[in-house]
């Protein structure tokens, strides 16, 4: 029996167990060795989410995991380049891309809530859109693996390697959490690795249309999202 085959009889402390052992042992492994780990060790029930704001750790992993499913959530009010970008490592890049979408269409939402709820409450709009159609999406996953960095924001500033997910009872995974942005540049220079255009327009953060601008010299890569409203993160993170 497989390590992949064995971990899929743990219940959710023995998960929990394995989750904050593997932190410790693996956090001054590189990204590659933490994605190694997490293909051996969960096989088809491990995947990648991704924002499409760059493939990166969607590279990393089809290196030590080719065919890797690589789960992106569409809102529904993705800037166009965006769309594009996962597009185009669907066509190039030796992954399987899942498209979520939430179980309403944005016209629905607006029927239902009223327009642009995202101005209005958007920890509401983020629920609807990102975090119920994520937690539905990784249901037949045991691990998920993000391209969360300490380096991005205070908040992200604790990020372990590999941890427990407490809100989903899931093994989640930041194989890049100690890399600086300059890490991320030079694997993308290296690998030729697919970014979104965005990146170049003074986006250093790219989520949501209505939510998401152009940052300022100084500011954290985080400060263009929800700018004003008090909001750093989406959900799916804490």
């Amino acid at each position: 029996m497989t390590a992949a085959q064995q971990h899929r009889q743990l219940g959710s402390d023995e998960l929990r167990e394995l989750a904050e052992r593997a932190g410790r042992e693996l956090e001054d492994a590189s990204a590659p060795e933490i994605l190694q780990w997490a293909a051996d060790t969960f096989g088809r029930r491990f995947c990648v989410t991704s924002s499409m704001e760059d493939a990166v750790v969607a590279h990393l992993a089809s290196r030590a995991f080719p065919g890797v499913d690589v789960v992106f959530l569409d809102t529904g009010y993705h800037f166009e380049e965006t769309i594009g970008t996962r597009d185009a490592v669907e066509a190039v890049m030796d992954v399987s891309v899942i498209t979520l979408t939430p179980r309403q269409t944005v016209a629905e939402q607006d029927a239902e809530y009223g327009p642009k709820l995202h101005d209005r409450d958007p920890d509401l709009c983020c629920k609807l859109r990102k975090v119920k159609p994520l937690e539905e999406g990784l249901t037949s996953y045991a691990a998920w693996a993000t391209g969360l960095r300490r380096d991005e924001s205070p908040t992200r500033a604790n990020t372990p390697v590999v941890g427990w997910d407490e809100k989903r009872q899931k093994v989640k995974i930041s194989p890049i959490a100690r890399w600086t942005q300059d890490d991320v540049d030079a694997y993308v220079a290296e690998h030729g690795v697919l970014t979104n255009p965005l990146l170049m327009d003074g986006y250093a953060s790219v989520g949501c249309a209505p939510c998401t601008r152009r940052v300022w010299d100084g500011e954290d890569a985080r400060a263009g999202r929800w700018a004003g409203r008090g909001k750093t993160e989406c959900g799916l993170h804490d």
